[in-house]
């Protein structure tokens, strides 16, 4: 029987997540968007001011899979809650249950840090993605837009 285990990544797990990350982004079609480095991963992901956390999925002792997670806050809530960044299995174990398993933990957690939200953001475009979320009962937020400033932009903004 297979045996699926979600375990807290480690330092050590920091070239395996990076792995995983260009993975995704060659999913999601946007592999050249990957900057990061392995130690780039070490430094944020287990630096001694993270406060972001990751998790990997193994099946048979086998890593297949990776979730990276945050705490936000709800001024309406007046609750912390858990903001799911990354996920991703591997396509060859996408009907294994690991991608449902990995969301569980998260929940799991969010639960037990009296969170008041899971959140998270697909693409568009992702059909498998949007038709599991909605699956496990998640509902699409398309009242709120989403906005970003980085490189330049962000750079000449928090110098102005």
């Amino acid at each position: 029987m297979s045996a699926i285990e979600i375990r807290q990544a480690t330092v050590e797990d920091s070239g395996l997540i990076l792995r995983f990350v260009t993975e995704l982004a060659i999913y999601e079609k946007a592999e050249n968007e990957v900057i990061a480095t392995v130690a780039d991963i070490k430094n944020s992901l287990f630096g001694p001011d993270s406060a972001t956390k990751a998790v990997i999925c193994n099946l048979n002792n086998e890593p297949i899979g990776f979730a990276v997670y945050f705490f936000n806050y709800s001024t309406w809530l007046g609750q912390h809650g858990l903001y799911l960044e990354d996920l991703y299995v591997s396509p060859e174990y996408r009907s294994v249950g690991a991608g449902k398993a990995l969301l569980k933990h998260l929940a799991n957690i969010a639960m037990s840090k009296n969170c008041g939200r899971f959140e998270w953001s697909v693409l568009d475009w992702n059909e498998p993605a949007i038709q599991f979320y909605q699956s496990i009962g998640a509902k699409p937020q398309d009242e709120w837009v989403g906005y970003r400033l980085t490189g330049s932009a962000l750079e000449e903004f928090a110098n102005s």
